[in-house]
């Protein structure tokens, strides 16, 4: 079941990847981007529940569905390649001007991962803090932007990865939190308190001196 990626946008991508030719001093900073990019979602991921250990309550439970989410995300993603099973766009354009090597022909490029990955995130650390999220979503689009850029995909499969990252990630969590929400106050009063909540301090009675003495 191939997509023919040319009569979708083929246009767009030689007019993008033709920019890159003319932009070589963008092209290192973006190859950067592409590829360790996903790291920043990473740190985003941990900034969200580390900042939800504060918090508490949904919060938390939009954290911790957050990883989970982006792993269904991709897997479906994965799955889908192998049905659709669309070449990249390298060998419909084999004169089209590339940033990083063409993938294998068995790799094939509907939906972008990246994308994917991307839109997942940025959703799932959205539930958790819309200061992150907006962020993450800064981010998620510069790593769709790029893997068109570099010459790894059709701005279709772009659009498609980010829409079905968001999509898993908001559903996903519509389904789990449910089942997570009455099992966080139970884990909190486990050994896994420390990744779940905040230790705070308390004061004890002030001291001779006046001074409030905090429990450690």
């Amino acid at each position: 079941m191939a997509l023919h990626g040319p009569s979708f946008d083929g246009d767009w991508y030689t007019q993008i990847t033709d920019a890159a030719r003319h932009t070589t001093w963008l092209n290192a900073p973006t190859e950067a981007w592409t590829t360790y990019g996903v790291l920043v979602f990473g740190v985003l991921l941990a900034a969200a529940w580390w900042g939800a250990r504060t918090t508490g309550g949904r919060s938390l439970t939009a954290a911790l569905c957050a990883p989970v989410t982006t792993a269904a995300a991709l897997a479906l993603s994965a799955a889908i390649k192998l049905v659709v099973a669309e070449p990249r766009p390298c060998r419909a354009f084999p004169h089209a001007f590339l940033v990083e090597p063409c993938p294998g022909a068995g790799d094939y490029s509907f939906p972008s991962n990246h994308a994917t990955l991307a839109g997942a995130v940025a959703v799932g650390v959205l539930l958790v803090s819309w200061r992150l999220g907006v962020l993450a979503g800064i981010a998620a689009l510069a790593m769709g932007a790029s893997r068109v850029y570099v010459g790894a995909h059709y701005p279709h499969d772009v659009l498609a990865g980010l829409a079905l990252g968001a999509i898993v990630a908001w559903a996903g969590y519509v389904l789990l939190r449910r089942l997570l929400s009455p099992l966080i106050p139970v884990l909190i009063r486990t050994r896994l308190s420390p990744l779940l909540a905040r230790r705070r301090t308390a004061l004890r009675a002030p001291d001779p001196r006046g001074h409030p003495v905090r429990k450690p």
